[in-house]
Formats: structure tokens, C-alpha cells, sequence
């Protein structure tokens, strides 16, 4: 059989591209992305910038093939997968950017791979979720990651409700993704349950404006009344940190 490689990929700064990811990419038989354009640029720039290293890798002529894989066609596209890794052909998974499944499809391909015997195979690098963790000045010995909140407003106000409660017990730093038109709101939420708390907001992690900042959440809310947040976010907050 063949084996399954979660390949993480740079969230930003393209050199942050470790030589392992870049031999197993140019090796593999087949690469399932979320956007096949995206990552033909990154291949492309490993080409061009590691031209020595594909070139060594790339011996025996091996062209990978890439497969769209999406949230909307996960579904289809797994039984596609799991036939190829059965006849003995490897396959990477990556995302547009980051450490593949986290907050993105790949999970159910990872459990289906498991459950018939296949070999999955982390090759680690980037996450959005460490670096904006290491860099806020937030304890780092406990964190619970949530991913995105909910998209319905119930559920989301259900959720911090529950958060707080808990929160008293774990004691550890929180962190969300936000969408830029979604932040706003997002905040907004959070001051109702939370109160007017410390908030560290990430933002172009890795890239020339990288911004890792902390202020109250009002003082977030004046920022962006008149300055429109870009970017994706990461969110972070200590409730025992002030």
C-alpha cells in the first residue's frame, strides 16, 4: 500500500517550507489541496527556488497529479484516494496553508486511511495556531483551541457561555480563527459574555505586516470602527491574565 502524507505548508513566508515537505511533495504520486492553483504556485516556487534539491528528488521523472479536495467534495473524493493508496501510490494532503486538518477537510480521510490500514504520515511544519500562541506574551503551558466559532448566533453565545464556566476550572489560553468581515461581530459577542477583556489579536502571521497585538476589546472595536480589518485572525485571550 501507499502511505498518506499530511504535509503542512507555509502560512505566509514561502521559505518557511521545510526540505523534508519539499522532498515528499516532489515525490509523491498525487497531491489532494483545497485550491489545485494555489498549490501549483507553491510547487512552482519549489521548483524555482530549490531547483538542486526537486531536481535530486526527482530522479526518476515522478510528475505528481493533483486532486481537488474540498469541504463540499470531500465526501466524493475519499473512496478516489483511499483506491490510490491501495494500489500502492502515495499521496500528500495539504491546505492553502498550515498544518493540513486543522479547522480544514482531512480528518475523515485521515480515519478512513486508518480503518482500512493505511500508512498516514505527518510531515509538521507551519501552524497559525502555535505561532500566534508563542508570540502573544499568553501562558502557554494549557491552551484549548476552538477552531471557528459557530456560524449561527445561538450556538455561538451558547458556546462562550459554556467557555466562561469552564474556563475557571482549566485555566488555560483560548484561541479562535476569525474571518476580517466577521471579526467585528465576533468581538462584539465576546465583550457581552466576557466583559471588556484583554484580547490578542494575530494577523499576517509570518508575512511582512505581521501583527501580534493585545488590547481591550473596546479599544479593538474603536480600531475597526474606522480602519476595516484584513487578514485572517487568530484569536487569543487569558481571563487570568491582565
Amino acid at each position: 500500500m501507499g502511505t498518506l502524507y499530511l504535509v503542512a505548508t507555509p502560512i505566509g513566508n514561502l521559505e518557511d517550507i521545510t526540505i523534508r515537505a519539499i522532498k515528499t511533495l516532489m515525490s509523491v504520486d498525487g497531491i489532494a489541496c483545497e485550491d489545485t492553483r494555489r498549490t501549483g504556485l507553491l510547487l512552482k516556487h519549489i521548483r524555482d527556488m530549490y531547483s538542486r534539491l526537486v531536481h535530486d528528488t526527482q530522479e526518476n521523472g515522478r510528475s505528481q497529479r493533483l486532486i481537488s479536495y474540498f469541504e463540499q467534495n470531500e465526501q466524493r473524493r475519499i473512496p478516489e484516494i483511499i483506491t490510490a493508496l491501495k494500489n500502492d501510490l502515495d499521496v500528500a494532503l495539504v491546505s492553502d496553508a498550515g498544518t493540513p486538518a486543522i479547522s480544514d477537510p482531512g480528518f475523515r480521510l485521515v480515519r478512513e486511511c486508518l480503518r482500512e490500514g493505511i500508512n498516514v504520515t505527518a510531515v509538521p511544519g507551519p501552524s497559525s495556531v502555535i505561532s500566534a500562541l508563542v508570540t502573544s506574551g499568553l501562558p502557554t503551558d494549557k491552551f484549548l483551541f476552538l477552531g471557528y466559532p459557530p456560524h449561527k448566533g445561538g450556538k455561538r453565545m451558547q458556546l462562550y457561555k459554556s467557555l466562561q464556566k469552564s474556563l475557571h476550572e482549566v485555566k488555560a489560553t483560548v484561541i479562535l480563527f476569525e474571518a476580517p468581515h466577521k471579526i467585528i461581530k465576533t468581538l462584539t459577542e465576546m465583550q457581552e459574555v466576557f466583559g471588556d477583556i484583554d484580547i490578542t489579536l494575530a494577523r499576517e502571521l509570518t508575512k511582512i505586516h505581521e501583527e501580534v497585538k493585545s488590547k481591550k476589546i473596546s479599544e479593538w472595536l474603536l480600531l475597526y470602527k474606522d480602519r476595516a480589518p484584513k487578514g485572517e485572525f487568530v484569536i487569543l485571550f487569558h481571563e487570568e491574565v491582565s
